[in-house]
């Protein structure tokens, strides 16, 4: 486990991923910890090397005594960040996450290169209220407060379907020390953002959910996105956990955010995937034999193929491998259906993937779609057996 220490604080922090690709900081809700970013990790990997800490009185960092700043806070991460490496970083900020994040793009603007703020707000309506959390938790303990603020975290929808991300994100709740979660609720009360809002200047998202009870987006998201200069908008049909409600369609908004700088390589990245997916011989291949008449052909099925599609966020590499494969061969493009097989079989995929996937042509393409798909795929698997 990584600790630095500040003000006599120890904060823990998780760095995941390689250190050549730029940073991104992740910072949580009030009331849990670096957990709640599970869902996101996988997917920003293969693009940012991820930082989650624990603010002070969550998780596994200390809990210092008495009420906390959302200035002491915003130090904290970026005393995490400079143990990481310093040097300017993207962040993303959930509630108590967002509100680190304004003052950090006010009042650190050579760190900030982007800045995703969600579901969070420059000034609570009613601050009193937090007032009220605070000393109830520190009279009563978590457990008073533990179903209004899941009822606030989710939708009853979700609630009703006993998700484990819910249930796990309760237990966060109910373990979080009441101190540390009562110094956190004196930052919040004690917050008014909105004369540094002006000051923002990096690229901004604002990340809002339609059912959030805890900072809608009238008053709260909407403030963000109109006096944050150039700041865009995403209104999601969520609860405040949004990250942990629709994980995917949060993930895509943040992607779509953070990554828009590359658009501009979508050949080398596109060149980059088909030579990772079919490998270097095929695409040599085809290299060498481009003409005249289709070399511009080529190169449009690398960038918008490759590039754009193949490269996107959304979908993993094995998901793509076995769609291409189902549609192929409902469509009979015999050809590609088996340049993917063999693809596949060298790129990790396995028989039992291969099977599952025509089982499904079989049903919703037919059966003699299927019967072609499972002759060429066993082909390809006694010759990889062979080579192997």
């Amino acid at each position: 486990m990584a600790f630095i220490t500040r003000e006599d604080t120890r904060i823990y922090y998780r760095l995941e991923g390689g250190s050549g690709k730029p940073l991104l900081v992740l910072v949580h809700s009030l009331g849990v910890d670096n957990t709640m970013w599970d869902p996101q990790v996988a997917a920003l990997l293969p693009y940012f090397q991820v930082l989650r800490l624990d603010l002070r009185g969550h998780g596994a960092s200390a809990v210092p005594p008495g009420e906390y700043t959302i200035e002491q806070l915003a130090r904290d991460v970026l005393a995490a960040a400079d143990a990481a490496g310093g040097g300017p970083f993207a962040y993303c900020g959930l509630s108590l996450g967002g509100m680190i994040g304004q003052w950090l793009g006010a009042h650190a603007p050579d760190r900030v290169t982007r800045l995703v703020l969600a579901n969070t707000s420059p000034k609570m309506a009613d601050p009193s209220l937090f007032d009220a959390r605070r000393r109830t938790v520190l009279d009563k303990g978590m457990e008073a407060i533990a179903d209004a603020v899941m009822g606030r975290f989710f939708s009853p929808r979700t609630l009703s379907r006993g998700l484990p991300s819910a249930a796990s994100t309760r237990h966060t709740l109910l373990t979080t020390d009441p101190a540390g979660y009562a110094g956190c609720c004196s930052a919040i009360r004690d917050m008014d953002h909105t004369p540094l809002l002006a000051r923002i200047g990096a690229p901004v998202l604002v990340i809002a959910g339609d059912s959030d009870q805890s900072t809608p987006w009238r008053g709260h998201g909407d403030v963000l996105a109109s006096a944050i200069p150039g700041a865009r908008a995403v209104r999601l049909p969520s609860a405040h956990l949004s990250n942990l409600e629709l994980p995917s369609s949060f993930n895509a908004a943040l992607l779509e955010f953070l990554l828009e700088d590359s658009r501009g390589e979508l050949r080398a990245a596109g060149e980059a995937r088909r030579r990772a997916v079919l490998g270097d011989a095929h695409v040599d291949r085809s290299a060498a034999s481009a003409t005249d008449l289709n070399r511009e052909f080529q190169d449009l099925i690398t960038r918008y193929a490759w590039g754009e599609v193949w490269s996107r966020p959304g979908l993993d590499t094995r998901t793509r491998r076995l769609l291409v494969l189902a549609i192929t061969a409902a469509l009979g493009r015999w050809e590609e259906f088996r340049l993917h097989v063999r693809a596949g079989f060298a790129g990790g995929l396995e028989p039992c993937d291969v099977k599952e996937t025509l089982l499904q042509t079989a049903v919703y393409a037919g059966l003699p779609a299927a019967n072609t798909a499972f002759y060429i795929a066993g082909e390809e698997a006694r010759a990889l057996s062979e080579e192997g």
